[in-house]
């Protein structure tokens, strides 16, 4: 379905032609696993295995799969879409913002405080609702203070081209 989707015209309009999936996660937020996302930023990329290349690192593991933080270059051509399946009002969790930070380019945790206590919005959707960001955004969630599902599917695109070719995006079978 996800896949059928990702193809919808109305969908591909919204992204370059030249941009293509790379990562999609499922955040649920339920009574039972409801958990705050404190202010960061989306820094790290997944690959198939690591290899070493300049500009790329430090290396991670997330769930058996490598991960690594890309060139600056790279982040900055990346979109994240963002489709919400419930409501998502600032009770529920909703995403917390600070507009333009995706421009001061990787952010350090020194820089986080004088920057969320100046113009942060709080992004409260409908069920059906799509957010296009940078992964360079500013942004975290507050848990949920009702007893509601938060599904949202969060997908990662890239330029086809954007990886070091020593690198493969890693794909879930």
């Amino acid at each position: 379905m996800v896949d059928e989707w990702l193809r919808s015209p109305s969908l591909r309009s919204l992204l370059p032609v030249s941009m293509r999936p790379v990562r999609s996660i499922l955040f649920d937020k339920t009574p039972q696993e409801n958990w705050p996302v404190i202010w960061h930023q989306d820094l790290t990329i997944a690959v198939l295995e690591r290899q070493e290349c300049a500009g790329y690192g430090p290396w991670s593991i997330k769930e058996e799969t490598p991960h690594v933080q890309p060139p600056l270059f790279l982040l900055k051509q990346m979109v994240t879409l963002r489709l919400h399946l419930d409501e998502t009002p600032e009770e529920n969790g909703a995403l917390r913002v600070v507009p333009g930070s995706h421009r001061l380019g990787r952010i350090t945790s020194d820089q986080i405080p004088g920057l969320t206590c100046a113009a942060v919005v709080t992004c409260a959707c409908q069920a059906g609702d799509v957010l296009l960001m940078s992964p360079l955004l500013l942004h975290s969630s507050s848990r949920s203070q009702v007893p509601h599902h938060r599904r949202v599917i969060h997908i990662e695109f890239a330029p086809t081209d954007a990886l070091d070719p020593r690198l493969q995006w890693y794909e879930p079978e």
